[in-house]
């Protein structure tokens, strides 16, 4: 494997790396959604009791069910006993109803209906039962990449076995918001009187909501168990932050903690850009081609998340095996350019080849020929062997 240093970005200014943020939950989890950048990373992969928060999986695979032609916003579904029997947040149905999707993934959203989710559940269940559409989140979840994931019911209720990791979280809000965003404004509702039946259950929990710091999602929850948490998510010019915290010992605690994450994302980190799509990092051989070498370009636009107190430049590497055999197709994936900011993870770029270059004919496979073995000789009787 051949390691170059890209010298065009391969300055490293000694800046303040960028600091932690003190996280008072006991596990947490912030990513910049725009770069995939990961902020922070407290207990991220353990699966912890997620409460309420794990209603964004129910409501995932309704919003599926609803693009699949399963279900239908106008549709009225029927409450069963056992969806009637819940306690906690309700939007207080009883088995006398038929309730409309629409007003079910609200009551869910907004008012953290344990009822509503179990409706919802049972109607998406292959056996018509909660525990049955539970096993189905869990295969669902796997396939998604939440792989610290299982559950017991649809809607966070304390029970044995159920967990989710703050990764797995922040991933499914990720997919909700890129899969769905036709639904994603249900998140930022502030008020939902379902039939005027629950005045004391009518604001939406999420205590960044309305504070003028882009926050527009996503879920709360809270159990004595997992304590007080929130899968949040925040959108200012053309970043978004999305953030999950558990642990905590209050609501005033979680609306806190959750508000500083946010400005601390948005104010101590900036988005940078480094290159544009086509641009040529470097060069590499090519063996048996019409050309010694061929030019390797980045994919893509890259744009860098970088802390405000350091500096513009970033350590980068291109990182590829070669010689690459001729032909080569313009466009061939031929290698990455690895970025490295400081006091950050490392972003992965794509290097293409920028142009098609041919096998070459017999006087260049001859040279080619001619070259490697001049350069094996030069290496002494070891390298000539």
């Amino acid at each position: 494997m051949i390691r170059l240093i890209a010298a065009c970005l391969a300055l490293i200014l000694l800046g303040l790396p960028a600091h932690a943020f003190d996280t008072k939950a006991s596990a947490a989890y912030v990513v910049d959604q725009t770069t995939g950048t990961v902020l922070l990373a407290k207990n991220a992969d353990t699966p912890l009791p997620p409460a309420s928060m794990s209603k964004l999986m129910t409501l995932y695979m309704a919003f599926e069910a609803i693009k699949d032609g399963r279900l239908s916003l106008n549709e009225k579904l029927p409450v069963s006993s056992h969806s009637m029997a819940y306690g906690g947040s309700t939007m207080f149905l009883d088995t006398t109803d038929r309730v409309r999707v629409e007003d079910l993934l609200r009551g869910i959203i907004v008012l953290s209906g344990n009822d509503a989710c179990s409706v919802i559940a049972e109607a998406l269940s292959p056996d018509g039962t909660e525990s049955g559409f539970a096993r189905l989140m869990t295969q669902r979840a796997q396939k998604l990449g939440m792989t610290n994931s299982t559950f017991a019911n649809s809607n966070g209720w304390p029970q044995a076995g159920h967990r989710m990791s703050m990764r797995d979280l922040a991933l499914l809000a990720t997919r909700l918001i890129e899969d769905y965003p036709q639904f994603y404004p249900l998140f930022s509702e502030k008020e939902f009187a379902f039939d005027g039946r629950a005045p004391q259950n009518k604001s939406n929990r999420n205590p960044l909501l309305g504070l003028g710091i882009g926050a527009d999602g996503l879920k709360t929850g809270h159990t004595s168990e997992a304590g007080y948490g929130l899968v949040g998510s925040a959108k200012q010019g053309e970043r978004r932050v999305i953030f999950v915290i558990s642990g905590l010992n209050s609501a005033k605690a979680r609306a806190q903690e959750s508000e500083a994450i946010v400005n601390w994302a948005f104010r101590q980190f900036s988005q940078r850009s480094l290159s544009t799509s086509g641009t040529q990092i470097a060069e590499a051989p090519v063996w048996m081609g019409e050309e010694p070498n061929v030019g390797l370009n980045v994919a893509e636009d890259v744009s860098i998340l970088l802390p405000v107190l350091g500096g513009d430049d970033v350590a980068a590497e291109v990182v590829y095996t070669g010689p690459f055999k001729a032909p080569i197709t313009k466009g061939d994936a031929l290698g990455e350019l690895v970025l490295k900011p400081e006091g950050l993870p490392e972003t992965r770029v794509q290097l293409v080849a920028d142009r098609d270059i041919a096998r070459g004919g017999f006087v260049a496979r001859l040279t080619t020929a001619a070259t490697y073995l001049l350069k094996r000789l030069d290496q002494g009787p070891e390298g000539a062997s």
